[in-house]
Formats: structure tokens, C-alpha cells, sequence
């Protein structure tokens, strides 16, 4: 009886959660000042890579300061009810699949993603736009960078070694959106050291972010043909460049050596 009664108080706060998601006026994000986006944990027991949202901002402080306690960086965003299913729909393309609402507190609740929000088709996209998501780089990306940043010896760890094998291999798997601008070309970024990089993005919302000002066309490039088109300059990619920013060194290659 006491594990039926269970069951239903759980099923119960799910129910109450899911309707907060869809009707809250506000809701608040744990961001991860390491990737410029939603703070990524992988859930031990249920392995449910997953972000942490709360219904008050003194919520979410509570949380965010046991993370930083844990030299997590990390800071919180308001998101509005207007913002609420673009916020959703963009966890999809970061590998994200669930949301852990009130962590810690007594309405705390796992919502897997597709509950209650559809994932985006690639088959009903409108005319001339193409469907790129790298949700498996783009994940472990985010994983890696939260690491190594907040402590740069993390690097040398079996972990997250596997980690980084992981996102280069998914990195050759995928392919990717390369800004263009007209009569101008490929841009080109230069870090503070001096070496430059390519931009090139993960998905259509990262593009976005740095097209603020509609100067870029996007052209979408395959991991193999991403060394055809590196300037002579730069030294390789930059992933995100506005998000989780990872660079990433690639060879140059000619035409004529890729054909042969």
C-alpha cells in the first residue's frame, strides 16, 4: 500500500510539473559559465542527460550556490512564457532529453523532453531551409568543456580523455553550418593569442546567434569537406563560437588532395 501511494504522489507531482512547464508565467535555468548555455549533468542512476530548472529564482540560487561550493560557474536565467517552447525545442539539438525540475526540494520531478514538447522534423521544415543538429558532439562538447574548464587538470583524468574522444569522433560524423558573407566570403576569428580560427555551427539556433545582424548566408559543409574550404590563416574550426566555443584543428586540404 505505502509503495502504491507512492507511485500515485509521484505521478501526481509529474502531472502538476508538466502543466507548470507549459503555463508557467516565468521559470528559471541554472546557465553554466563555461559554455554560455544550460548547466549538463548526467543523472547517476537513471543516465538522463539533463538540465535543472526551478520555479523561483530563490530556488535556483539555493542550487546554484551548492554548484559553485563545487567550483561549478554558474549564473541563472529568467525564461519568459513567450520564451518557453523555443527554450525547449533548442534542448533537442544539445542532446539534452530531460529536464530535472526542483532538484533537491520536496517537488523535485524528472520530465523526459519529448512529454511534452514534439522534437522538430527535418521533414516539414520550410522550403529552403535544411534540418543540421549534431545533438551527440554538441552534447559531449558540453560535457567536456565543463570540465576541463573548471579545472584545466581535469584534462589529464581517464574520464574525461574518453570524453574528448568521444566529441572528435562524433565531430567527423557530422556536418555543419559555415557562415557566408556575400561578395566578402568565409569569416575568420581571431583569438587573443594571435592564432585564427573558422566559425562553423552546430545547428541553425548557434548560427543564429552570431548572425544577429543577417549579414551571413549559411552554407552547409560535411566534416570531410570542412579542410577545402579553411582558410590559409586559420588553424582550424571554432565550434559555437557564441556557446560552448570549442576549437577544434583540422588540416588544410586542396581540392585535388581530396579527390585523390
Amino acid at each position: 500500500m505505502a509503495q502504491n501511494n507512492s507511485n500515485q504522489n509521484n505521478g501526481v507531482k509529474k502531472q502538476e510539473a508538466l502543466t507548470k512547464l507549459r503555463m508557467a508565467s516565468e521559470l528559471y535555468v541554472l546557465m553554466s559559465g563555461f559554455t554560455k548555455m544550460p548547466y549538463v549533468s548526467c543523472d547517476p542512476d537513471t543516465y538522463d542527460d539533463q538540465v535543472l530548472i526551478f520555479w523561483t529564482e530563490e530556488e535556483a540560487k539555493q542550487e546554484a550556490k551548492k554548484l559553485l561550493e563545487n567550483k561549478e560557474l554558474v549564473s541563472i536565467v529568467k525564461v519568459e512564457n513567450k520564451q518557453l517552447l523555443a527554450f525547449y525545442s533548442s534542448l533537442f539539438a544539445m542532446g539534452v532529453n530531460a529536464l530535472f525540475v526542483s532538484r533537491g526540494l520536496e517537488g523535485e520531478t524528472r520530465i523526459q523532453l519529448d512529454e511534452f514538447v514534439k522534437r522538430p522534423q527535418a521533414d516539414k521544415l520550410p522550403e529552403g531551409q535544411v534540418h543540421v543538429e549534431n545533438p551527440e558532439f554538441h552534447l559531449t562538447a558540453l560535457y567536456l568543456m565543463q570540465a576541463v574548464r573548471r579545472d584545466p587538470n581535469a584534462a589529464k583524468e581517464e574520464a574525461v580523455k574518453e570524453l574528448q574522444e568521444e566529441m572528435l569522433a562524433d565531430f567527423q560524423k557530422g556536418r555543419y553550418i559555415v557562415p557566408v558573407e556575400p561578395q566578402k566570403g568565409l569569416p575568420v576569428m581571431k583569438q587573443k593569442d594571435g592564432t585564427i580560427f573558422q566559425p562553423v555551427f552546430t545547428d541553425a539556433a548557434e548560427f543564429a546567434k552570431f548572425n544577429r545582424e543577417k549579414r551571413f548566408q549559411a552554407a552547409v559543409v560535411e566534416f570531410a569537406k570542412l579542410g577545402e574550404i579553411l582558410a590559409p590563416e586559420a588553424k582550424g574550426v571554432m565550434v559555437n563560437p557564441m556557446g560552448v566555443n570549442v576549437p577544434l584543428q583540422i588540416a588544410r586540404k586542396k581540392k585535388e588532395d581530396a579527390k585523390g
